[in-house]
Order: C-alpha cells, then sequence, then structure tokens
C-alpha cells in the first residue's frame, strides 16, 4: 500500500487518484490520520492516507443445472391423456357455468316482468330539497308516488316530538327539549333552544341546512307536510335579515317590472322566494343558476305564447 500526505481529505484523495490513475471507487482507502487546523496555527496535521488497488474477487455462479430426463422416462401415452382428460374437465365446468347464468337471467327477468305487470304506475316525486330550498314547488294537482296515512295534528306532533328528543338526547349538545307544533295547515314547526343550540347552526349556517334537510326528508315523505326549522333564531334573523335587502328590490321591481337579485344561499333563497311571490303574485317568481352554481331569484313578467312567437318570426 501506498501512502500520501496533504492538507485536506479531497486532496490527498486528488493525490492518490492521480497516482494510480484511476477512479477513487477503484481504490482500497484506509486513513491512517485525519487533518486538523489546531489552535491558532499550533498543533495543525495534515490528512494521511493508505491505499492501494482493490481486488478483484470473483463470485462462482452456481448455475441451476438443468434436469436432463431420458427419453425412456416419458411416456407420450400418457402426456396425451391427461391433457384430454384435463380439456373434458374444462369444458365440463365451463358449460355449467353457462346454463346456471343462463337459468339465473331468466329467472330474474321472469320476476321483473311479473313485477311489472301487478305494479300500478305512478308518478315520482320531485327531489324534496329542490322543492324546499329551489324554485319548484309541489303541484296541487300532482298526486303523490305513495299512499299517505292522514293523521290528526296531535298525534303527528306527538310522534314527531318524541322521535327527535330521542335523537338528539344522546349527543353532547346541552338542549332544552325541542318544541314542535304546527306553523300552519301545511307547514310544521320545530325549535330548537338551549346552551349550546347555537352550535346547531355551524359556520355560514352548514349544520342548519344538513338539519334541515334531514328532518324535511323525513316529515315530508312521512307525513307529506312542510317544514319551518328554527335553531336559537337563527331562522328569525336570516328573514329580518333578508327582508331588509328586499325593501329597495321591491320598489325596483314595481317601477322597472323585473330584477335580479344578488347570489344568495341555501335558505336565504328559500326566504327571498317567498317574499317576492307574496309581493308579486301576478309576475314570474322563480330560483335560477349562474355559471358558476350560485343561485338567484329573477322576477319578470309573464310572457304569452304569441308574444315569444312573434319574437321568433
Amino acid at each position: 500500500m501506498k501512502q500520501f500526505e496533504a492538507k485536506s481529505l479531497e486532496e490527498v484523495y486528488e493525490l492518490a487518484t492521480n497516482e494510480f490513475n484511476c477512479s477513487i471507487t477503484e481504490l482500497d482507502i484506509q486513513i491512517t490520520q485525519q487533518p486538523s487546523n489546531g489552535f491558532l496555527g499550533f498543533c495543525k496535521k495534515n490528512a494521511i492516507i493508505s491505499c492501494e488497488f482493490k481486488r478483484k474477487q470473483t463470485r462462482d455462479r452456481v448455475k441451476p443445472r438443468n434436469q436432463k430426463f431420458k427419453k425412456n422416462n416419458i411416456k407420450i401415452e400418457d402426456v396425451s391423456k391427461k391433457i384430454a382428460e384435463t380439456n373434458d374437465n374444462d369444458n365440463r365446468y365451463n358449460k355449467e357455468t353457462r346454463d346456471n347464468s343462463a337459468r339465473k337471467h331468466k329467472a330474474v327477468n321472469e320476476n321483473r316482468n311479473n313485477n311489472l305487470h301487478n305494479t300500478p304506475k305512478a308518478e315520482v316525486k320531485e327531489k324534496i330539497f329542490d322543492n324546499f330550498y329551489n324554485e319548484g314547488e309541489i303541484a296541487k294537482n300532482e298526486q303523490p308516488s305513495k299512499i299517505v296515512v292522514k293523521k290528526g295534528n296531535q298525534e303527528i306532533v306527538q310522534e314527531v316530538k318524541e322521535q327527535i328528543n330521542d335523537l338528539f338526547s344522546d349527543t353532547c349538545f346541552s338542549l332544552e327539549e325541542i318544541k314542535v307544533a304546527f306553523y300552519d295547515e301545511e307547514t310544521l314547526y320545530v325549535e330548537f333552544s338551549g346552551a349550546d343550540s347555537a352550535l346547531l347552526i355551524g359556520k355560514e349556517g352548514y349544520r342548519y341546512k344538513a338539519l334541515s334537510y334531514i328532518l324535511f326528508n323525513w316529515i315530508n315523505e312521512t307525513y307529506n307536510l312542510m317544514l319551518r326549522l328554527e335553531v336559537a333564531e337563527f331562522l328569525k334573523n336570516q328573514e329580518i335579515a333578508i327582508h331588509t335587502y328586499l325593501e329597495p328590490v321591491i320598489e325596483n321591481i314595481k317601477e322597472r317590472g323585473s330584477y335580479k337579485t344578488k347570489p344568495l344561499d341555501g335558505i336565504l333563497v328559500h326566504i327571498a322566494l317567498k317574499k317576492l311571490r307574496s309581493e308579486f303574485p301576478d309576475k314570474y317568481v322563480a330560483v335560477k343558476t349562474n355559471q358558476k352554481g350560485d343561485k338567484y331569484v329573477l322576477v319578470n313578467e309573464y310572457r304569452s305564447s304569441r308574444d315569444s312567437q312573434a319574437k321568433k318570426q
């Protein structure tokens, strides 16, 4: 092994590679002394290494021995017989699978046809959430898709009150007894109050919207009623805010005849729609959606079919 000395390891490595005329990865290096700057120039040490070429170790790679078979060990008749048996088993299995699938498919089609003949046709309901928050309203002449058993108002109030209180009895929210009553003939009033009732509203009313969606689905499908949900006077405050916003809007509509509100969210759309429809029963009032997905209320004049045809011509 040759020994090299320099001020740093980089320099001493460079001396070694220049000496052997090779890459540093091809050298077997042992560091004899690490370099040190010392203190104020005293006890300064250079880097010292000893190195030589790496010995190439040849590893004997054991090649797998190919198993040699003698011709006498293999019988062509046996191999052909096994291949034929395998093909027969596969064909038999595939045939049985196809037959079972065909029988099941036939039975399903027969049951489906019987159900179509025996079940009376019924009109499909519109989406409940769209009916509650958007412009859609259940038509008076529209028949429900299922038979609704009419119950007394007191019985409905008692059932809804018991089930809602039971639902929130095991939650972490500190709530008072949930109040349930009829707001009008077609609307059920549900009120949440208590120390933690405001937590049910959530940021920007997201929890309120989810809770109203769940309760409305259940109440409308079970009792065919609308819902007015009040949580810590959230609905009352929203109505006051939207009515304040609509005061100049109503005056503008009376002067111009048409108007488009600013984008409104969730319950605000429903409140604005109800207010404007009550103010302008002879106008076209509906909820529209812009390209961004925001919803707004549009108020316009009804246009007859003759006017629309004239404009097309």
